[in-house]
């Protein structure tokens, strides 16, 4: 770390110590690196430090600091320095693509704008790539995510890697020197997100320019295999993300998310010969009165006060292009209570409460830390966050001394705004200097030439036509006609691309002029796009559930109609799924597709609301030969929190279009999404009871799929566990990293599997069996594991009622465990004769039924959390039970006790019979369970039969199980996640 004097001109990162505002930069002499954008600082180093370039330790008392974004080097790396500074990240963006924040996982992570350490609820992270960021810096990082599919504007040609810096594992080793480039110190070393390459920032034009996705690209579906018409839809619904995540997110302009923080070190006040200047970056930071603190000496020049202004908002431009204009008494400039954005002593002065102050307008999608009004400064006391309330103001919130300990806005903290507000500081506006001409940048759609863009002078006569025209003429393609082609705007905000076709008259400079004014900053995240006018037909692709099922087509469309309103002339029913409730749309307009997707979703039919998901399109015949995709369901209420950390984890290893969260929407939208793939397996990460489901969905959905038996793995975050156990998936999830998961799929060996159908038909039976009347229609349900019926039953309907009046403490395997041994303890002194209450016939014979009180028809060697409830003796009447043999196993059991026996290993079951054929008679209501799903069945008959053709299971290699023991200390390039 650098010393006092240097720490004075860094860029701060939140959630630290003392730290202060930024200072002037004409203080100290800089050295300039050959990475763009640095503005590198000589510094005495008073604390151990390491190098972001190579990752080693910085020996000595001599360091390189970049007062932008902090990056830290040896004086030996200044000359390979190749990874630009933060300023300059719009300029090295490919595809523009935004990001779908998120909340932060526990794991340790430094922010890849301030380079600093995340800690707590202020940091974020994208939900399908390894972006972290602090919430305050989050809107200086721009639309850098990785492109997952194609949309029919903007296409590359080549698939470049995509790098990202930083937050590598420990152990990652540089793919061209071989040396070690991870680091758990610093942001050091960088990485494709989708081929795991790793490298050193200084090594990384070594590698090969092409992507081929790595080890997992026999599994991945391939970006430019996926269509997707999104312009109006975010990325939140293009990825099908739970919405609620983004609500929080959204939400976060309302909620100071410093509180965690609310007990740190209070900053000191500038000191004496300085000042802070607040500066807003343009008029859509003065209407929300958003801005950043700069620390400056009193005697410095106007340039160097510019150029300080200019890396507070991370912008590489050079300060005589730009002025400060000081904005003086203006009413709305007297909100000097808003602090900094770690909090500290609040100096408002005796009149800073007007009632401009309160902050609840102050946001807007370029936020310049976007809660810097906060809920801090609201009301005409102006009362900080934790001083809100009639009684909670603290002793002197108000008037002179209004120094309320937490009265901080969470994202009032970028780099700069440190340090309370001594006296009262000036209120200065950056403005871009007018310019008779300049140069800009115009970006080639669809690249054809080495230039990914060409340079353009414009002057005031500029118009879109002629910068067209002059394009055209530089790409030697004059012979073709300028009206074929459009000049794009595009916004690279973090959260959004935003797209604007301009005018063929439209004047350049004036549009310039025109973003500068309303921010500056956005100005660095603009560029202008030259795209070839094509007539292309809209298909935007919605699938929409919740309908009442077993429906015909005219019937779904009259629904939809009804409920939807939807225009006929754009709208198509391309497939029903009577069975589920469900119709996927082609929309032919884009309003039309959003209106559509947002009104189902506050629609209810038959008191049930509907759901809408947003439906890529799968271009099968771009697969290759070797591939075979993977189709990944993950139920995130399972295994506690493990769900939804593995959801972020295989969204961020393979195409987050092929991960799908199964409480949205079910298991129909993943395969509806792979229904014309010829040839894909399927990842189900849930219980036993989420196996069931798309085993279920997968048999009613079979016949309209091309590939119609794709082999399923299985990782288990249930209770029980027994289908994972059996495959050899394990008794549950605990922690491993996901990479290896899906290297153990791709290896994983092919068997088939048993499915039975169960027709449970209830009927007034008497007593010598004859049916005395109807009861209840019949319905059948599907079986993979074991039917049971008696004790078995009881004890799982207690714990199935239990977990239903209070879900929230069922989140972990050891609490269920224990919560189920506490109910069959409970029925140790029940009794049941199951013998005379039912009859069994199997394969057509008769089969008397011993003194038992549970009876169980297993499918698989597991039972119960993995007991052995056949045993292993030999036994010249049955067959040694498989899960592809075509029989079922009949036991019963004598109590709970027995049960309980089982469960430790002392003893076995009962055994009754083998066959492919069941059938029982219920003489009086009893429960029963199929695959953990317990209820009470009335009288009647039940009828066990073979479902239909085998299922193909995937069953972990023992080989890959050995070789993953063997190979525990190996880390892989998800593994500094380690499922979280």
């Amino acid at each position: 770390m650098a010393d006092q004097d240097a720490a004075d001109c860094r860029t701060a990162s939140p959630l630290t110590g003392k730290k202060r505002a930024q200072q002037s930069p004409g203080l100290r002499p800089k050295c300039q690196g050959s990475a763009p954008g640095h503005c590198l600082r000589r510094v005495t180093l008073t604390k151990p430090t390491f190098c972001h370039s190579c990752s080693d330790f910085i020996w000595g008392l001599v360091g390189f600091l970049c007062e932008v974004c902090n990056f830290m080097c040896h004086e030996k790396c200044l000359k390979t320095l190749r990874w630009p500074c933060s300023c300059m990240t719009p300029a090295a963006v490919r595809v523009p693509v935004a990001h779908c924040f998120g909340p932060a996982g526990q794991k340790k992570r430094f922010c890849c704008v301030c380079r600093k350490p995340t800690e707590g609820n202020a940091a974020l992270r994208c939900e399908v790539c390894e972006l972290h960021v602090h919430a305050d810096c989050a809107v200086f990082s721009c639309a850098d995510c990785r492109s997952s599919h194609l949309d029919g504007t903007l296409e590359q040609d080549t698939f470049h890697h995509h790098w990202r810096e930083g937050n590598l594992a420990s152990a990652a080793r540089c793919d061209v020197c071989r040396r070690s480039c991870g680091s758990s110190d610093v942001l050091a070393g960088i990485r494709c997100e989708w081929c795991g390459v790793t490298s050193h920032a200084a090594c990384y034009l070594s590698v090969p320019p092409e992507c081929i996705l790595g080890r997992l690209r026999c599994m991945m579906l391939h970006p430019a295999c996926v269509r997707l018409d999104c312009r109006n839809f975010s990325k939140m619904h293009n990825y099908r993300i739970t919405e609620s995540w983004g609500q929080d997110l959204d939400n976060s302009d309302d909620v100071d998310q410093s509180a965690a923080a609310s007990k740190e070190v209070q900053p000191t006040a500038p000191e004496s010969g300085k000042q802070l200047l607040k500066v807003f970056d343009g008029d859509d930071a003065l209407k929300r009165d958003c801005f950043r603190l700069v620390s400056i000496m009193r005697a410095t020049k106007n340039e160097e006060v510019v150029e300080a202004a200019l890396r507070a908002f991370y912008l590489p431009d050079e300060p005589q292009d730009f002025e400060l204009l000081e904005l003086g008494g203006a009413p709305r400039l007297h909100s000097n209570d808003i602090l900094n954005r770690n909090g500290g002593p609040d100096n408002r002065g005796h009149d800073n409460r007007g009632p401009d102050n309160r902050g609840h307008d102050n946001r807007g999608p370029d936020n310049l830390g976007h809660d810097n009004r906060g809920h801090d400064n609201r009301g005409h006391d102006n009362l900080g966050h934790d001083n809100l309330g009639p009684d909670n103001r603290g002793h002197d919130n108000r008037g002179h001394d209004n120094r309320g300990h937490d009265n901080r806005g969470p994202d009032n903290r970028g780099p700069d705004n440190r340090g309370s507000l001594k006296g009262r500081g000036d209120a200065w506006l950056l403005r871009a200097k007018p310019r008779d001409a300049e140069v800009i940048k115009v970006y080639v759609g669809r690249p054809r030439s080495g230039a990914a863009f060409i340079s353009v002078s414009v002057s005031k006569a500029s118009t879109a036509a002629s910068v067209l025209t002059e394009v055209l003429s530089l790409l030697h393609r004059q012979e073709e006609d300028a009206s074929s082609f459009s000049l794009v705007e595009i916004y690279m905000s973090n959260k959004q691309v935003q797209r604007q076709t301009l005018t063929p008259q439209e004047k350049i400079q004036d549009k310039l002029q025109e973003i500068r004014k309303v921010s500056v900053r956005q100005m660095n995240q603009t560029r202008f796009y030259l795209v070839e006018n094509r007539k292309r037909a809209v298909q935007v692709s919605l699938l929409i559930g919740g309908l009442t099922p077993l429906l015909t087509k005219d019937e779904y469309v009259q629904l939809i109609q009804d409920q939807l309103s939807i225009k006929s002339h754009l709208v198509t029913v391309s497939h029903v799924y009577t069975s589920q409730g469900a119709v996927a749309l082609q929309v032919a307009c884009f309003s039309e597709a959003e209106r559509i997707y947002m009104l189902a979703k506050d629609t209810t039919a038959n008191n049930k609301t509907l759901t809408s998901l947003v439906i890529p399109d799968i271009a099968h015949g771009e697969l290759g030969a070797d591939v075979c995709p993977l189709l990944v369901f993950v139920n995130p209420k399972s295994g506690g929190m493990k769900g939804r950390e593995l959801l972020y984890s295989f969204r961020k290893l393979l195409n987050p279009h092929q991960v799908f969260d199964i409480s949205n929407g079910g298991p129909l939208a993943g395969l509806h999404t792979f229904r014309e793939v010829p040839r894909f397996r399927v990842l189900v990460c849930g219980g036993d009871g989420t196996m069931g489901w798309v085993l279920g969905v997968l048999e009613a959905v079979r016949h309209k799929l091309v590939c119609r038996e794709p082999p399923i793995g299985i990782v288990p975050l249930g209770t029980g566990n027994d289908l994972a156990r059996v495959l050899r998936w394990g008794a549950g999830f605990s922690g491993e990293d996901p990479h290896h998961i899906l290297v153990s799929v791709d290896e994983a060996d092919e068997v088939l599997m048993d499915r039975w159908t169960i027709l449970l038909d209830a009927q007034d039976i008497s007593e010598d069996g004859k049916d005395n009347g109807f009861l209840e229609p019949p319905k059948i349900v599907q079986m993979n594991n074991y039917f049971g019926l008696g004790i078995d039953a009881e004890v799982s309907l207690d714990f199935h009622q239990a977990r239903e009046d209070d879900p929230d403490k069922f989140t972990s395997r050891f609490h269920n465990k224990g919560v189920y041994v506490k109910v069959g303890l409970q029925k140790i002194s029940c009794t049941r004769s199951l013998h005379k209450e039912l009859q069994l016939q199997v394969d057509a014979q008769n089969v008397p039924l011993p003194h038992i009180e549970g009876l169980i028809f297993l499918n698989i060697p597991s039972w119960g959390s993995g007991a052995d409830l056949w045993g292993s003796e030999v036994d010249v009447r049955h067959g040694k039970p498989r899960i592809d043999d075509g029989l079922l196993e009949v036991v019963g059991v004598t109590g709970v006790v027995h049960m309980g026996q089982v469960q430790s290993g002392l003893r076995s079951g009962i055994r009754i019979a083998q066959g492919n054929y069941i059938r029982l008679t219920v003489s009086k209501p009893i429960p029963v369970q199929v695959d953990g799903e317990p209820w009470i069945q009335p009288p009647g008959h039940i009828i066990i039969s073979a479902a239909g053709p085998k299922v193909r299971m995937l069953r972990k290699s023992k080989q890959k199980q050995k070789k993953s023991s063997r190979d525990g200390r190996s880390e892989s390039p998800s593994s500094r996640d380690g499922g979280h």
